[in-house]
This record gives C-alpha cells, sequence and structure tokens, in this order.
C-alpha cells in the first residue's frame, strides 16, 4: 500500500497538467461527528487533522498554493458557542502548527475581513504570515471571515474610488483592474476546487476567481479527507481537458 501510495505521489509531481492552485471547500465536520454521537467541535477537531495531511501532502507534491475556507461570513450565523469554540480552536492550532509549517517551507496567508476577528485570532494569524513570511514553499492560504460577495463589493469600491479622483478612465477598467483589487491578487486563480461531502453549491467561495476552475466533488465528509482522497481528486484533474472557450482539436500541438 506504501509503495501504491509513493507511485502515485512520483505519477504527480511530474505531472505537467498539476494544478498550481488548489482551493477548497472543507465541509462535514459536523456531520462526522454526528454520525457518532460527538458534538460538532469534535468533527472541527478531527478536521484539524486532514487540513495537516493536506498540507503536508500538497507541498510534497509542489503544489504552489492551497486556499482553504475556513470561516466565512456566513459562518458568524451559527450558535455562539460554535463560534466561540471554532475561534478558539483556530488559534489553538496556529499555535500548534507554526513549527511544522516552518519545518516544512510553507508560507501562511490569510483573505477576508481579518479585522472582525476576535482580537486574540487575529493576532494569532497575523504573527503566523509574519513569522513563515520568508518561505519559498507552499503558499497556505486561509480564508476567514470570507465572503465572495463582500470582496468584490470592496474591490469595486476600490476601483470607484479611483475613478471619483480622476486616477483611473471609467473605460481602462478591465478584469485585470478587478484582480487588482481582490483580497487574492497575489495568488493565480485557483485550477481545481474541492468540495467535500457531496455539496453541489460554491457557497459565497472565490466567486470571480473560479471562472475557469475545474471542480471536483466528493462525498467523503471533511475529517474523513485524507491524502489519498487528495491524489484521486488530481488524477481526475490531470485527466481533463481544460479549453478555456476553446475547441479540443486547437489544443494539439501543431
Amino acid at each position: 500500500m506504501a509503495s501504491e501510495s509513493k507511485q502515485k505521489i512520483e505519477f504527480l509531481k511530474n505531472h505537467a497538467k498539476l494544478p498550481r492552485h488548489i482551493a477548497i471547500i472543507m465541509d462535514g465536520n459536523g456531520r462526522w461527528a454526528k454520525k457518532r454521537g460527538l458534538p460538532r467541535i469534535a468533527g472541527h477537531r478531527e478536521g484539524v487533522k486532514s487540513v495537516r495531511d493536506i498540507v503536508e501532502i500538497s507541498g510534497e507534491l509542489g503544489i504552489k498554493a492551497l486556499t482553504l475556507y475556513t470561516f466565512s461570513t456566513e459562518n458568524w450565523r451559527r450558535p455562539k458557542q460554535e463560534v466561540s469554540a471554532l475561534m478558539k480552536l483556530l488559534l489553538q492550532t496556529l499555535r500548534k502548527e507554526i513549527n511544522d509549517l516552518m519545518k516544512n517551507n510553507v508560507r501562511l496567508t490569510a483573505v477576508g475581513n481579518l479585522e472582525k476577528l476576535p482580537h486574540r485570532a487575529m493576532e494569532g494569524i497575523l504573527e503566523g504570515i509574519e513569522l513563515t513570511s520568508r518561505n519559498t514553499g507552499l503558499i497556505l492560504n486561509l480564508a476567514l471571515n470570507y465572503g465572495g460577495r463582500e470582496e468584490l463589493v470592496a474591490a469595486i469600491q476600490k476601483i470607484a474610488a479611483l475613478v471619483n479622483e480622476n486616477k483611473l478612465k471609467p473605460e481602462d477598467i478591465t478584469a485585470e483592474t478587478v484582480h487588482q483589487f481582490l483580497y487574492t491578487s497575489e495568488l493565480p486563480d485557483p485550477d481545481l476546487l474541492i468540495r467535500t461531502s457531496g455539496e453541489l453549491r460554491i457557497s459565497n467561495f472565490l466567486l470571480w476567481q473560479l471562472a475557469y476552475t475545474e471542480i471536483y466533488i466528493t462525498d467523503i465528509l471533511w475529517p474523513d479527507f485524507r491524502r489519498e482522497a487528495l491524489m484521486d481528486a488530481l488524477n481526475d484533474y490531470v485527466g481533463r481537458e481544460r479549453r478555456f472557450g476553446r475547441v479540443s482539436e486547437q489544443l494539439k500541438p501543431a
């Protein structure tokens, strides 16, 4: 089994079509816990183990960026006790994992309205970002207090301000202009979006960036989604033909 896994890793590492940027909607923690008669936070704690495993294998494969939908703007609607527990778990995990991130050359970044996070959680995130800022391996990008519509509104407001100040003409606004004002402006758009637990929606996640992203849905609940499951998703991805509006014949070498 170990040798088979190693062969899969070697195959993917050397594949020309390996995605540069993977985005994941980590869904199913609560259902995982409910199936076992456990409190919902137990599912989130188990989900942290999946994060650790997926970050590790992504680094081994040479993936450039991994964006994890960690906490959405809509998640504030959950019971206060659960939200409080999630924020504590976030801070505990950051403190516990920071040494491994440094050891594995992982750079931590975050997107979203971080200022509205609890103060200690925000401080922990910013500290992790600063400590890992010189690392040159995998970019681990956490979407925290993130909403795709909010991101677009913020970008539009900044562009409108430039127009109002006569620093930009409306006719000069392009897709690249919008990209420059997104939270993810320093990252390539995701090549692959993975959603666990079988839900068939994108839940206000990276609305602009997912325009041409390949989507992979799995029924596996996030706490059970480990390296083998990621490699299955990647094997599916590399077998796809990405045409970007063209036809198959145009993609074949002359």
